[in-house]
């Protein structure tokens, strides 16, 4: 089963949130325009050397189980493309997100 819902941001803005359930695991998402937030199953390292000619802007974080975690979780990895505007690794999912707006 998919479910999408949106996400209010801080800034009044929106992001859509995505969970994916899976057997045994659930793909977690929330994307604006220009980028995303993911849970652990995003391979950031594959996005910076062999997608990196994409410039993609996304951050991970590990061991969130819904939507909410990862919006105040931690990201424990961030893209090339994303640090260049200002994210960071150890930045809260929604502050990541502002950014991408």
């Amino acid at each position: 089963m998919m479910r999408m819902v949106p996400i209010p941001l801080a800034d009044g803005s929106m992001a859509l949130g995505v969970e994916v359930l899976l057997p045994k695991t659930t793909l977690l998402a929330v994307a604006t325009d220009k980028g995303y937030i993911m849970c652990g199953a995003l391979d950031v390292a594959l996005l910076n050397d062999r997608l990196k000619d994409r410039g993609i802007i996304a951050g991970r974080a590990v061991g969130v189980k819904t939507l909410e975690e990862l919006m105040a979780a931690p990201l424990e990895s961030v893209t090339a493309t994303a640090e260049t505007l200002g994210i960071t690794v150890g930045m809260k999912g929604a502050d990541a997100l502002l950014l991408m707006v």
